[in-house]
């Protein structure tokens, strides 16, 4: 930690860079991370809100997109971090730093722009709901738990990909699969009442327990259960000092390799 802290200026001038990197050309800029969610929201909307009546909610498009935003930044946040260790390979080999600012810089990028997002959203679904309640206090603290678990997985997938060039295009490949399994257009009792299959969508899914407690705080207006919660920060946890560990056991070969 204390190593982190001492490269902190090159780490806010990572996030600069990646920033300006995402953007730099792009006519709407920002804007462009809340279009891939909102011609989600109308494709899945027409397919499981009109044609199929999958699920019955009421503002099915404000229950899609906060579902849509969370799995945004998760899969975007994955996708960036698990080539940016060949990517800043120059750099690696030039200079000592802490390795882990550069999947950490591209993680805090997405988690920037996934809160200004989220914030429209929020915004609109409290409007619309009246879902303005003492729930939302909870907010900060998962999205602070959010941002750790994709850091962790980040790390991981970051320095696998280094040294096995297949993670990335695996990654890819689940993505998609794992996307349709997670509660994002509906909830596990939508779909099914078996107990075992409810408990292996809704527990066995890292990914849905902070999808469903930052829908409950904005479109229901309500707290999350305690297991949900226990969840969320169990998983945080588990997931940061776990990719911290395999970064750090798998970094020394990295001027090499990269």
């Amino acid at each position: 930690m204390g190593e982190l802290l001492r490269y902190r200026y090159l780490f806010e001038q990572m996030v600069r860079r990646e920033l300006r990197q995402k953007y730099q050309g792009s006519v709407l800029g920002v804007a462009w991370y809340l279009v891939n969610p909102l011609v989600l929201m109308g494709a899945y909307y027409l397919m499981f809100g009109v044609v199929f009546t999958l699920a019955q909610h009421d503002d099915y498009p404000l229950f899609l997109m906060v579902g849509l935003v969370v799995w945004t930044f998760f899969s975007q946040a994955l996708l960036g971090a698990a080539p940016s260790l060949l990517d800043q390979g120059a750099l690696i080999r030039k200079a000592p730093f802490p390795r882990e600012t550069i999947p950490g810089a591209v993680v805090t990028v997405q988690m920037v722009t996934f809160t200004i997002v989220l914030g429209l959203v929020a915004i609109v679904t409290l409007g619309v709901r009246g879902t303005l309640a003492p729930a939302l206090l909870l907010l900060p603290p998962v999205l602070v738990a959010l941002y750790a678990f994709v850091l962790g997985l980040a790390l991981a997938v970051s320095v696998l990909h280094a040294f096995f060039r297949d993670v990335a295009p695996i990654l890819s490949a689940v993505l998609l699969p794992w996307f349709f399994l997670s509660p994002i257009f509906f909830e596990p009792a939508d779909i099914t009442q078996k107990e075992g299959a409810r408990f292996a969508m809704q527990w066995l899914n890292p990914v849905a327990p902070f999808i469903e407690s930052v829908r409950s705080i904005l479109y229901d207006g309500a707290v999350p259960s305690g297991a949900t919660l226990l969840y969320v920060a169990v998983a945080a946890v588990v997931a940061v000092l776990g990719g911290r560990v395999l970064f750090r056991a798998m970094q020394r070969e990295l001027a090499v390799i990269v």
